[in-house]
């Protein structure tokens, strides 16, 4: 007996039809994998770890990144392998070790162009743009489909002879891009911030924009514990000094209390601009329907000292100074999973490969990151790294920015100053300011063999 089937409607045909291309259902022998993923990087200049509400700093405003975190999942323990702006971009695009991709300050990475994330998305038909703060040589336009590079200044004068502030640059660009792109084609957008870098040459440092002058007006900043000269005269001599580039740029902004006050109100005002900034780049893209098919990281280049240790700006392997934000919005994430925080050690290196994975692209084999999707998305989540190897080269001279390298654990850390053959160690879970050197501790001397030992082991795995 022949049976009639009623027609399917058309809305059951559209439902099988996106089981056929999204899911896992194996059909003729081989799994259709899910299509890949858009990917936007919100990438800050100068921020460091805890400046954020959502990391409960009880001043800076961030409230759209706070809801970037509470509907996906913050890293509370990431790190920069190398603190200084040029050498950590390099990172983020080739997924390497300074050791590795060869920019060892200011100049361009060695590592080819077709092994980094922008030319292995752009070779895979991605939609690529790069907006802002380049900082690794020239800029190589003709590798974009949409290459805008400036920074340098907090305020620009455009062709016209208008000038804008360079993160409302910075968002009319971004938006420019989301709303002109292929609609057909997934897209890759890396909005790099000169926020919230100093306009170094400037006496004023950080330049706000006007409206955002009220922020902060009848607040005062707390000072931190250790921006004291008790702190500054116990760092290594080489640092404790006059000539160091990190204690001469403390004199410009923090030498006085009421200095102070100025430079971390404007620096707090910088901060919540670019938080705005990326709360309307979120809001175009669930205007356009597309915020959930895209992958939204916001992280930073470096971190900063706010006078911590009597210092200012970056470089060296302490605390405030290597640790950066890592928030990932992920529409993988299940529900029940967003809103929490994820102590794993996680590395600037290690994006680029996580950014592929979305891609459904195959990292290259000289990519050293690792792909952090599986530390939210896998049960049971993977073995993970506990330890890893910073590097610093040294620039102009030693007593300007010495070179420095480290064992860091979330725990403990080993430094070495190649430049004086000087070592110090910090026990980070008694002493989490890093205030105690026991490098000299007779104790430690059985523990120090073991930690050379691993450090030289990661400082080879680098190369």
């Amino acid at each position: 007996m022949t049976m009639n089937r009623a027609p399917l409607c058309p809305s059951c045909r559209f439902t099988l039809l996106l089981i056929w291309l999204w899911g896992s259902t194996v059909l003729w022998g081989a799994a259709v994998p899910p299509p890949p993923l858009n990917i936007v990087v919100l990438y800050a200049d100068d921020w460091r770890h805890d400046t954020l509400g959502v990391a409960g700093h009880p001043i800076v405003k961030t409230p759209q990144l706070d809801q970037l975190a509470a509907q996906g999942v913050r890293f509370t323990h990431n790190y920069v392998t190398t603190s200084i702006c040029g050498v950590s971009r390099a990172t983020l695009f080739t997924g390497q070790w300074m050791s590795r991709h060869g920019n060892k300050a200011f100049g361009a990475f060695k590592t080819p162009w077709e092994e980094t994330y922008p030319g292995l998305l752009r070779a895979q038909g991605y939609h690529v743009g790069h907006i802002g703060k380049w900082h690794n040589g020239k800029f190589p336009g003709d590798r974009f489909d949409f290459g805008r590079a400036y920074s340098g200044t907090h305020w620009i004068t455009e062709k016209d002879g208008t000038r804008i502030h360079v993160t409302q640059k910075n968002a009319n660009d971004a938006l420019e891009f989301l709303r002109s792109r292929p609609a057909r084609k997934p897209f890759c957008l890396t909005l790099a911030f000169f926020a919230t870098h100093a306009e170094d040459q400037n006496p004023l440092q950080f330049l706000p924009q006007p409206e955002s002058m009220a922020l902060y007006q009848d607040t005062t900043i707390p000072i931190p514990v250790t921006a004291t000269d008790e702190a500054f005269r116990r760092l290594p001599p080489f640092i404790a000094n006059e000539k160091n580039e990190g204690r001469n740029r403390w004199r410009w902004r923090f030498d006085t209390p009421e200095k102070y006050q100025s430079m971390m109100k404007n620096y707090y005002r910088l901060a919540t601009e670019v938080d705005t900034v990326c709360g309307r780049v979120i809001e175009e893209l669930r205007r356009q329907g597309v915020l959930d098919h895209t992958l939204v990281v916001f992280t930073g280049d470096n971190g900063y000292f706010h006078a911590e240790h009597g210092l200012a700006d970056k470089w060296y392997p302490y605390e405030e100074s290597i640790r950066t934000p890592l928030i990932v919005w992920d529409p993988r994430l299940p529900a029940a999973q967003r809103g929490r925080t994820h102590g794993a050690i996680t590395l600037n290196v290690d994006l680029a490969p996580t950014f592929l994975a979305a891609a459904g692209v195959s990292a290259p084999p000289r990519m050293q990151g690792l792909d952090l999707s599986p530390l939210y998305l896998a049960t049971p989540a993977p073995a993970w790294r506990t330890e890893f190897f910073y590097e610093h080269a040294t620039i102009r001279d030693t007593s300007f920015i010495p070179s420095s390298e480290a064992l860091v654990r979330k725990d403990e850390k080993y430094i070495l100053w190649p430049d004086f053959k000087h070592e110090q160690y910090f026990n980070l879970e008694a002493d989490p300011l890093e205030q105690r050197d026991r490098i000299a501790d007779p104790a430690l001397q059985p523990r120090l063999v073991e930690l050379r030992q691993r450090f030289l082991a990661l400082k080879e795995a680098a190369r």
